[in-house]
């Protein structure tokens, strides 16, 4: 069975302080919150790819790691390196790719990498 990976999603602490790091640290814009009344979840505009979204949730924490890729990862990394919690530096893999890694607000690890 061939799959097409379609939805992400991480758990964090609070949703409104969540929702704020992604748009100031990489310019996310939130397509959707539900439920409507309270909303505990949110995602966000993605032009390829999977659906990014977080949801306030008492499994917090649930910590993993997302990779997402960018065209390039040199400009994220001097964007991003002084402004977040750096787990991996830039470095070249075995693979054939340069990535870097950092945490969110929650813990999660979002990794960068570029083909």
């Amino acid at each position: 069975m061939k799959t097409k990976l379609a939805h992400v999603r991480v758990n964090v602490k609070d949703l409104d302080k969540a929702i704020d790091w992604y748009k100031s640290t990489f310019g996310f814009e939130v397509a959707a919150t539900w439920p409507p009344e309270k909303p505990n979840y949110a995602h966000f505009e993605s032009e390829n790819g999977a659906t990014f979204a977080i949801m306030e949730h008492e499994d917090y924490p649930s910590l993993g790691r997302l990779n997402f890729y960018t065209d390039d990862v040199e400009a994220l990394w001097i964007e991003l390196k002084d402004n977040v919690n750096v787990i991996e530096e830039l470095f070249s893999t075995p693979y054939g790719t340069r990535k870097f890694t950092i945490t969110d607000l929650d813990g999660n690890e979002l990794g960068f990498v570029q083909d």
